[in-house]
């Protein structure tokens, strides 16, 4: 029998359900085969949960995916709206203080990622509602918000004390101040930067330093600021540094950056899936990047998709099931009543998570 992905607030009593049902905290909710009633499907509401797979008998029934139903909640509406005005927010702030009209006030800029993250129920949750919004095009404010709350998320993994967390949050927000002095005509370009261009872009980490340097701000926030293009293998910017010369917090929130701009979309590509950034890290991250911040960040970022449904290169479509630690970009795949193991089928590959 045919099966169909459907809305929540779509359920109807009488529907089979075509896979099992969790959680965002990993709990079973509805077993495969169940029959919905209406106690079912108030426990799915319960739970937050925006789709299921039923089994088609209704030929009317519209298929979505899961973009679709997430930006279909109410949830999801709400959480974009303040998260637009914050983007909003940010940016004049951003304005304000660079053109010396006011004055750095660190407790305003917080508020800004505050109202966001009160609209979550917890990190995962965060970063589910950012996937919704990926699908538009990024902004640079966008990118700053977006990588500000990753870094909240990321410090609530690495069980930092709560003021570490504030001040990593921070630095994740400010870490791109910078670009607000680079030609805007070069930061709007349409494709691909040229060397000249791209040597004038990589000047905004050494700008961004200059323009808080006298700020009354955590100094891990100000190397955050000057250091979250530097790598460990001394491959970065501005000034090569290597290891233990590069600040921890400007090491997380090079992991976060990148993390956001891979799944982000650009003028010139679309966004990766983040299945595919991890597989990145897996392949090149380990030199690059803080080995211990990098793998947590990659173990977080996986299990927090199990029991998506995904989509191969192939064609075909499952559902995540299972986390394979030595390879965490080659998880277990449920299709239909039989396991894909990405991890021992080496030609196949997530493409796309729906």
């Amino acid at each position: 029998m045919e099966v169909v992905r459907i809305r929540t607030d779509q359920a109807k009593a009488g529907m089979r359900v075509a896979n099992d049902i969790y959680s965002s905290s990993d709990q079973l909710i509805i077993t495969k085969g169940a029959v919905l009633d209406e106690r079912m499907i108030t426990r799915l509401r319960f739970y937050n949960v925006y789709g299921l797979l039923v089994y088609r008998e209704d030929k009317a029934v519209k298929e979505e995916s899961y973009i679709e139903m997430l930006r279909s909640t109410q949830e999801f509406k709400k959480f974009n709206h303040t998260y637009v005005g914050t983007v909003d927010q940010v940016e004049g702030s951003f304005s304000s203080f660079l053109k010396g009209e006011t004055e750095f006030d660190v407790e305003e800029l917080l508020k800004n990622t505050d109202n966001i993250l009160r609209e979550g129920r917890n990190g995962s949750h965060i970063l589910e509602m950012l996937h919704g919004i990926r699908d538009y095009d990024d902004l640079t404010y966008m990118h700053s918000l977006n990588v500000s709350l990753i870094c909240n998320v990321f410090g609530g993994w690495l069980k930092f004390p709560e003021e570490d967390i504030k001040q990593l949050t921070l630095a994740g927000l400010l870490h791109d101040i910078g670009k607000m002095l680079i030609p805007r005509e070069i930061l709007s370009k349409d494709g691909k930067l040229d060397d000249e261009e791209y040597e004038i872009v990589k000047t905004h980490s050494l700008k961004g330093y200059q323009a808080i340097k006298d700020a009354p701000i955590d100094v891990r926030v100000k190397h955050a600021v000057l250091m979250h293009h530097e790598r460990c293998d001394g491959s970065g910017y501005p000034n090569g540094f290597v290891g233990d010369q590069i600040d921890p917090f400007a090491k997380i929130v090079a992991i976060a950056d990148v993390y956001d701009a891979m799944t982000s979309n650009r003028r010139y590509r679309h966004a990766i899936c983040p299945f595919g950034v991890v597989e990145n890290f897996e392949r090149d991250g380990f030199l690059k990047y803080d080995p211990g911040y990098l793998m947590t960040f990659m173990e977080r970022i996986v299990i927090s998709y199990l029991h998506n449904i995904v989509r191969l290169n192939d064609g075909r479509e499952g559902e995540v099931v299972m986390v394979n630690r030595l390879a965490l970009s080659r998880p277990v795949i449920r299709i239909g009543t039989g396991f894909v193991d990405l991890s021992k089928e080496h030609k196949l590959m997530i493409e796309k998570i729906i």
